[in-house]
């Protein structure tokens, strides 16, 4: 593949790359998002030996997870995630590794940075768009399984349906939010 193709790639295409076992795809993802994590750590710790290790730390994960990367997200919203809980392990552990007489006066904050904030607002309204799109049995499924954390087996009693037809149709649904999802990514 050409540098340019790397380039103007976009998330989803170079995961795919990764996947496939292209390393140099996994260099332009961390290219993208690695001055802003970074610019994340820093003002969480004010340490940028810290924010170098977190940083290092969260792309690690990132890469011996991708597998797990689920394109109903953005790639930028899951490297976030994973940025977040690797802070909250850092803070957790520093938390406990503190005197006592300092672990009390003042605590890092958890608090969502303006990035974090604005990435969730834009992710709710996005699938909201989308759940008020899809006809009204798939809608009632999604958010059942994904919002109210039913079972199959929950989801198959409620509604007296097959086990079977539930598990079809909750995978239709995933499908058409998924098509719904890129076409959105694409406008």
């Amino acid at each position: 593949m050409e540098i340019s193709d790397y380039i103007v790639a976009d998330d989803r295409r170079l995961v795919e790359l990764v996947l496939a076992g292209d390393n140099i795809a996994f260099e332009y993802l961390f290219n993208r998002y690695q001055e802003s994590i970074h610019r994340l750590f820093i003002q969480r710790t004010g340490n940028v030996q810290d924010a170098d290790d977190l940083l290092q730390e969260t792309f690690i994960k990132v890469y011996i997870n991708i597998h797990r990367y689920n394109p109903a997200y953005t790639f930028g919203q899951w490297v976030y995630t994973i940025a977040r809980n690797t802070f909250v392990d850092y803070a957790r552990k520093r938390q406990e590794d503190m005197p006592i007489d300092e672990k009390y006066s003042s605590s890092p904050s958890t608090s969502p940075t303006p990035e974090e904030n604005f990435i969730n607002l834009q992710q709710r309204s996005q699938i909201k768009r989308i759940l008020e799109s899809m006809p009204e049995r798939y809608r009632q499924l999604i958010v059942m399984r994904f919002f109210d954390e039913y079972s199959y087996e929950e989801i198959a009693a409620k509604l007296q349906l097959p086990l079977g037809t539930v598990k079809t149709r909750i995978h239709r649904a995933r499908e058409q939010m998924l098509r719904l999802l890129s076409i959105i990514d694409l406008h």
